[in-house]
C-alpha cells in the first residue's frame, strides 16, 4: 500500500446564479431588435418575375405602394386599388404621400428616397401610368419594381 491517496473528487460545478439575468437580457434584446410586419396588405399580390434582379442595398430608404385588386371585394370593390402603408389612397393623393415619406428622413436622404412598387401581374396598365405620372410630379426620381426571380427549369 502506498501512503499517499488519490483524490477522485473535483470541484467543478458551474455557477448558475447569473443565468436568469443573462436570459432576460437576450429576450429584452431581441424585443427591442425583432422587426413585425409593418403593414397589412389588402391587394392580391401576384407579383411577376424577371430574369434579372438587383437587390437593394439601404431598405430604411424605401417605401412602398402596392396596386391590385382588393382582397375584400365586397367592401371595396373589384377595381384594383393603391394601397399604401394601411389605407387606400386615390391616384392624386400620391404626391401627398411623398411629400409625407420624405418628410420622416434627415434632409441628405431626401432625394435618396426609393419608391418600391408591388403592382400585381393581372393589374391593368392605365392605373400604373397614372401612379408614374403622379410620381414624376412628386420628383420621386428613383421608382423601382419589385418583382420574384424565375425559376428557369
Amino acid at each position: 500500500m502506498s501512503k499517499f491517496k488519490k483524490k477522485t473528487k473535483s470541484g467543478t460545478d458551474i455557477p448558475t446564479a447569473s443565468l436568469p439575468d443573462i436570459i432576460f437580457m437576450l429576450l429584452f434584446f431581441f424585443m427591442v431588435t425583432t422587426v413585425l410586419r409593418e403593414t397589412d396588405i389588402l391587394v392580391t399580390q401576384n407579383i411577376p418575375r424577371a430574369t434579372q434582379l438587383q437587390k437593394l442595398l439601404k431598405k430604411s430608404l424605401v417605401s412602398y405602394i402596392y396596386i391590385g385588386k382588393p382582397k375584400d371585394a365586397r367592401k371595396y370593390g373589384s377595381e384594383p386599388l393603391i394601397q399604401v402603408n394601411d389605407v387606400f389612397i386615390d391616384v392624386s393623393s400620391i404626391t401627398l404621400f411623398v411629400a409625407r415619406e420624405k418628410d420622416k428622413l434627415s434632409e441628405v436622404e431626401r432625394d435618396q428616397i426609393t419608391i418600391s412598387l408591388k403592382v400585381d401581374s393581372e393589374a391593368k396598365m392605365g392605373i400604373l401610368t397614372d401612379v408614374q405620372q403622379q410620381l414624376k410630379e412628386a420628383k420621386a426620381r428613383k421608382v423601382i419594381y419589385t418583382t420574384k426571380k424565375r425559376v428557369d427549369i
